[in-house]
């Protein structure tokens, strides 16, 4: 009797998060999956079922977007993993427990400050005219921001923190008895790493590797205030396709290359979700 009457309270205590996730993801999914399938009602002859805008989705301009953003999301995320790993091992490691709390504050902060304010501090320290590029003659040096590789360090602005947060806790579940077991075999520092951390962390730093690629790769608003015309990035490419910058009438286009970037996003959340339960077995 108590069952039954607990589970009609526990409904009713769900249904404003289930309202919530209809309105907020439900309805645009829904509008994103009817546009993309579908011409626009200002088309000759009116809306209609149609898979043209998911197959110019991904050819010509926007398959070049779509493959440059994939590429800058692995490539950032790869070295932010690789940077970030043995950071976030000085931070777990130090005996100063305000210097480790303070390097976690401000990496919180870091990892969300993106957009118009992260572009715009770029621009004035490393951009054509910036503080850096003329201090240190950078322009002579080939340097530009405004190229691959320039958007390459200002997602490692973000990236970075962002993997010390994910690794950090993964890093404090490392046992002092199993590095105490390996030294006691005889294995050095790098044997240790080698035999026992690395392959435990492994799913850790995978799904982080993971977690980094979805973040850049969503990202849109730094690209977008840099105006890295130079890179093509499918998020810059929705943007311009719903405001009509290059040619008109083409929102459906733009609800295909959305559903585009879902696809993907969904292809990485079923790497993800599998690492994180992995990890976490090993590290309770």
């Amino acid at each position: 009797m108590t069952l039954k009457t607990k589970a009609p309270a526990g409904m009713l205590a769900a249904l404003p998060l289930v309202l919530f996730m209809l309105v907020a993801f439900g309805l645009p999914a829904v509008a994103m999956l009817t546009g993309a399938f579908s011409t626009s009602s200002d088309a000759p002859g009116g809306a209609q079922w149609t898979t043209a805008n998911l197959t110019d989705s991904v050819q010509g301009a926007y398959l070049t977007g779509l493959v440059s953003s994939v590429k800058l999301s692995a490539l950032s995320a790869l070295l932010a993993a690789v940077l970030g790993l043995p950071l976030a091992q000085a931070v777990v490691t130090s005996r100063h427990r305000a210097l480790r709390e303070g390097v976690l504050a401000a990496s919180g902060v870091l990892a969300n400050f993106g957009g118009v304010p992260l572009a715009f501090a770029f621009i004035a320290t490393l951009g054509n005219a910036g503080v850096l590029t003329e201090h240190l003659g950078l322009t002579g040096a080939g340097w530009s921001l405004y190229t691959f590789w320039g958007l390459v360090v200002v997602y490692l602005y973000f990236l970075l923190p962002l993997m010390v947060l994910a690794i950090t806790p993964a890093l404090e579940g490392l046992r002092k008895q199993w590095r105490e077991a390996a030294q006691n075999n005889g294995a050095t520092g790098f044997q240790y790493w080698r035999y026992v951390a690395l392959p435990v962390l492994a799913p850790s730093l995978l799904g982080g590797y993971v977690l980094l690629f979805g973040s850049a790769f969503a990202a849109y608003a730094t690209a977008a205030a840099l105006g890295s015309g130079s890179v093509p990035l499918i998020t810059v490419q929705i943007a311009d396709a719903l405001s009509g910058n290059v040619l008109v009438g083409q929102g459906n286009i733009a609800l295909a290359l959305s559903l585009d970037m879902v696809v993907v996003a969904g292809l990485v959340m079923a790497v993800y979700v599998p690492l994180q339960r992995r990890s976490a077995r090993w590290l309770d």
